[in-house]
């Protein structure tokens, strides 16, 4: 049963939200969609620690090493190759991990993010285990990183923040609100996600010395080409950002949090009042006590930055933030998600098992097929009704209504530039469309998502399968 405190709760929501006075029937709140709406609170702006503050040339610094794909140890992978604005800060690839049972095409797989092919301080390609000499996967789905911005903690078990820790000196550098610097600065030293064994960060500074700033990629946007022009290397970039050109761990997480500070989704049809009369039906469904989305995706971030266990998967699996705090209590918890842009997502969970919305919403009402696994799970997500008039509206809420439109288009500030992985037909990542490319996508003929065989950088056109359209598509390019 819930708390008369969670039940204040959502009942003073929906007086603040100008809703329906009663709304003891989610039907009932269907009808009111013609009601006054009052102008739902304003996103705060995202609190920004003393030790960093915002700066011009800091941001744009942090936007050139952010789509940066020389960061990684084989110039394949920037954050932004698994974080783009317009697929919802998220990936839209869909890469299979086995799951714990290490064995691909049963129900514990993944669909995680395409990483690097492992390979040691040499930089050789080493045979890994469960994935070859192909591109390892993450066993967890890329989260989207516009909402990270009010985050005290980060990733999907909150291990990172809300002190920031300097990763060369062990010295806090933010001991308060530097989850977005302690986020960054792990995937560059991840063996799955950028780097080779066994690389350091004397590594990352000697490489960012020595390379040309965003060598490889195109259609620069303004801001980051001005940039370059009057700073053509990272050391004087880390000077105009920092005041001398000394590249360390620490600027590059300044860096970084920096300009995703300065991503702030606050332009959507829920934030500006415009949303339509159907998307209002869904917001009135949304914000119902019946439904429970508010209890733990409470506007107007609509997420408490809290950690749930909705039952998705066996806690055996992964037990989640139960690794970071050793409480049992905290077994199968997993960190609430944002639902800004949740439109343009592909997948969603922390599994990206999820195809859909709808499929999503079919798991909370455990409809379709879908199965809710009971062990430690949160007593709210057993309580959900949402009757079947009532969820149109609200997926429509949450396709559309919590979109905004710039960074669906990736405009300013989410625009970026074109990657050298995003050329069609360069699978390996390499620059150039030849016989190694044409070898992976034949290894990967005929294969479609879920298959161990399935390689989505083979797969072009993203129509879920490897087939005709994705070799003609390589071949039109081959030799570029």
């Amino acid at each position: 049963m819930r708390s008369r405190h969670a039940r204040n709760t959502s009942c003073d929501q929906l007086r603040r939200f100008g809703r329906c006075a009663r709304a003891g029937v989610v039907l009932g709140l269907l009808s009111c969609a013609g009601a006054a709406v009052a102008q739902p609170p304003p996103l705060p702006p995202p609190p920004v620690p003393p030790q960093n503050p915002i700066t011009e040339p800091k941001r744009v610094l942090g936007k050139l090493l952010f789509w940066e794909e020389q960061l990684s140890s084989d110039d394949t992978v920037a954050c932004g190759t698994c974080h783009r604005p317009g697929r919802g800060g998220a990936d839209h690839r869909l890469a299979v991990h086995p799951g714990p049972d290490g064995q691909f095409q049963t129900p514990d797989d993944i669909f995680g993010s395409f990483g690097v092919v492992r390979r040691g301080p040499d930089g050789q390609p080493i045979n890994d285990p469960i994935f070859g000499f192909n591109r390892q996967v993450t066993p967890r789905a890329a989260q989207n990183m516009l909402q990270g911005l009010w985050a005290p903690s980060l990733f999907w078990d909150g291990r990172a923040g809300p002190a920031f820790i300097n990763p060369q000196t062990g010295q806090v550098s933010i001991p308060q609100g530097g989850g977005l610097e302690a986020q960054s600065v792990a995937p560059i030293l991840n063996t799955v996600e950028m780097a080779h064994d066994g690389r350091t960060w004397n590594d990352v500074i000697a490489k960012l010395q020595s390379v040309t700033p965003m060598a490889l990629a195109t259609n620069l946007p303004p801001d980051m080409a001005a940039a370059l022009v009057a700073n053509p290397t990272y050391p004087q970039l880390f000077a105009a950002a920092f005041g001398n050109p000394a590249i360390t761990a620490e600027r590059i997480a300044f860096a970084l949090a920096t300009y995703e500070r300065t991503l702030a989704p606050n332009q959507t049809p829920f934030d500006l009042g415009t949303l339509t009369p159907l998307q209002q039906q869904g917001l009135n469904v949304f914000l119902a006590p019946q439904s429970q989305c508010a209890a733990c995706h409470t506007p107007p971030l609509l997420t408490g930055n809290g950690f749930r266990n909705i039952g998705l998967r066996p806690i055996a699996e992964d037990i989640g933030r139960q690794a970071v705090t050793g409480n049992p209590q905290d077994a199968g918890r997993f960190k609430v998600p944002g639902l800004r842009n949740v439109g343009l997502k592909r997948t969603f969970m922390h599994n990206g098992r999820k195809g859909s919305l709808e499929q999503v919403l079919d798991f909370y009402l455990g409809i379709n097929g879908q199965i809710q696994f009971p062990q430690n799970q949160d007593p709210l997500i057993p309580q959900i009704a949402i009757p079947p008039q009532a969820r149109p509206a609200l997926i429509e809420f949450l396709r559309n209504g919590l979109t905004d439109p710039r960074v669906a288009a990736e405009t300013f500030p989410f625009d970026r530039p074109r990657l050298r992985s995003e050329q069609v037909g360069d699978i390996d990542g390499d620059g150039d469309v030849d016989q190694s490319d044409l070898g992976a996508l034949l290894a990967a003929f005929g294969s479609c998502e879920g298959d161990a065989a399935y390689d989505a950088q083979a797969d072009f056109d993203q129509s879920g399968c490897v087939d005709q359209s994705d070799l003609g598509q390589l071949l039109s390019n081959f030799g570029a």
